[in-house]
Order: C-alpha cells, then sequence, then structure tokens
C-alpha cells in the first residue's frame, strides 16, 4: 500500500500525543504537518514537521491524503469542511455533530467522492460494548447507562453513552423506567433521560474513559462495561478509520459501521 500522508490537527493533546506515537510506528503513515493554535516556537513542536496555525493555509501547501482532527468539536468541523474542500479525506474525533450537519457534510463527502469518518469513540472494546448492548436490549427494556471520565471533559453524557443509547433505542419499545410516583428531591439524581433510559455522567481525575450498561430483569441484572486505560488504547480504532477513509467514497458516523 502507498504511504498515506496524514495532516494531524490537535497534536498536543494526550489524543494528539498517542496519535504522534502511532502514525510513527506505522510503515504506511507518514505525518507531513501539524495543525495547532500555537506555532511551532510557542508549542514546542520542533520536530522537522511544519506547524501551522491557519487550516486554509496547511491544507493549501499540502497534498494529504487525511486528516486527523482530535480538536474540540467546533474546530473539527470547520477543519472537516475545508479539508473536503481541499479534497483530504478527514478523520474526526470529537462529538457535537447533530443530524441535519452530518447529512449534509456526508452529501460533501459523495459529491467529492471523499472518504471521511467522525468517531466519538475510537476504542473498538467500547464499539463492541455498544453493539453488546443493542443485543441485550432486545431482551431486556430497563437499562441505565454509567459513563465516567476525566474531570476535563467538557461535554456531559459522552458521546458514547448517547449512541448507546440510541443504538439500544433502535431496538427497545420507549418505557419509562422506575416508578411512576418517583420525585427528586436533588434534581438531577435520577440523571438525563433518553426515550425513558436514565444516563448519568461522572467526572473525576485519574479517569480516562469507562461506562458501564446496565439491563435489569427479573431477579438478574446483566453488566456490560468498557473501560479505556490510557489513550493508546484509541488508536488501533484511529489506523482502522484512516485505512477506511482511502476505500470509502462517502461519510461514516461510528467505528461500529465497519466493524461486523
Amino acid at each position: 500500500m502507498a504511504t498515506v500522508k496524514v495532516i494531524l490537527a490537535g497534536p498536543r493533546g494526550q489524543m494528539g500525543m498517542a496519535a504522534r506515537r502511532m502514525i510513527a510506528a506505522t510503515e504506511a503513515f507518514e505525518t507531513i504537518a501539524y495543525l495547532d493554535r500555537k506555532s511551532a516556537e510557542e508549542s514546542g513542536l520542533q520536530e522537522g514537521i511544519p506547524v501551522y496555525t491557519d487550516a486554509t493555509e496547511c491544507f493549501s501547501v499540502h497534498q494529504a491524503d487525511v486528516l486527523i482532527d482530535l480538536t474540540t468539536p467546533e474546530t473539527a468541523k470547520e477543519h472537516l469542511k475545508l479539508a473536503i474542500e481541499h479534497s483530504i479525506r478527514p478523520v474526526i474525533g470529537t462529538t457535537g455533530f447533530t443530524d441535519d450537519e452530518i447529512d449534509q457534510l456526508r452529501n460533501l463527502t459523495e459529491d467529492k467522492q471523499l472518504g471521511a469518518m467522525i468517531v466519538p469513540n475510537f476504542a473498538l472494546g467500547a464499539v463492541l460494548m455498544m453493539k453488546f448492548s443493542q443485543i441485550a436490549a432486545k431482551f431486556y427494556s430497563d437499562v441505565e447507562i454509567i459513563e465516567r471520565h476525566h474531570d476535563n471533559k467538557l461535554d456531559a453524557p459522552s458521546g458514547t453513552a448517547l449512541k448507546t443509547a440510541t443504538l439500544i433505542s433502535d431496538v427497545r419499545n420507549e418505557k419509562v423506567q422506575g416508578h411512576p410516583n418517583e420525585t427528586e428531591t436533588l434534581p438531577g439524581a435520577r440523571g438525563g433521560d433518553v426515550a425513558g433510559m436514565r444516563i448519568h455522567s461522572v467526572r473525576l481525575p485519574g479517569s480516562v474513559a469507562h461506562q458501564e450498561v446496565i439491563f435489569g430483569g427479573h431477579g438478574e441484572t446483566l453488566t456490560i462495561r468498557h473501560d479505556s486505560m490510557n489513550r493508546d488504547s484509541f488508536m488501533p480504532g484511529v489506523k482502522l478509520a484512516v485505512e477506511t477513509v482511502m476505500k470509502s467514497s462517502t461519510l461514516i458516523y461510528g467505528l461500529e459501521n465497519i466493524i461486523d
């Protein structure tokens, strides 16, 4: 396979540093530029790889195959559209896209015949957890989701928790759980509500990304749990996404759509 030329956005974050290690260790990948809020001198990214603060300039100068974007939803949305305009295949590792935005972006990629991926969670184990939860939901209608992340995470609940709830909703009849007359003596104590399911978000230092989906039945519970111990756990999924967009001609939302 020919070398895949990559532009990496967000190289200084924890995910970005793990991505730099993954690309360097992958013979078929090559980083040709970084996109960062700071210049090379300000950021300390002086590795012989050019650093850009302006995406348009970066995409115009470098003929990349793939953009790996590990920034914020607002920045990633801007980078994604610009990448498509410059015929660069985007792999976006953030949440915050609406269904309408995804549909519009899919139309853009199909017009350009370009592969693209938006991935709420790159951990393969997390994707399997979601798939297993959807199977279990066919047999258990009572379910709650507890997700736990590091205390610097900006959104709650996580994109993975919302995606899990969506997948479960596809096979589960909507049901309001708990006692019909229950009251919250502390607002929010029962968590967020998605089609009658409850999602609880925990934010603590020392955590990375963890989720458990708890199903309740007559005299039993079933818990499906996934834990990411460090950011390297996401890199096989990033690698798979890059390989996928090189062979695709549309936008794919979520790794679960490429794992059989």
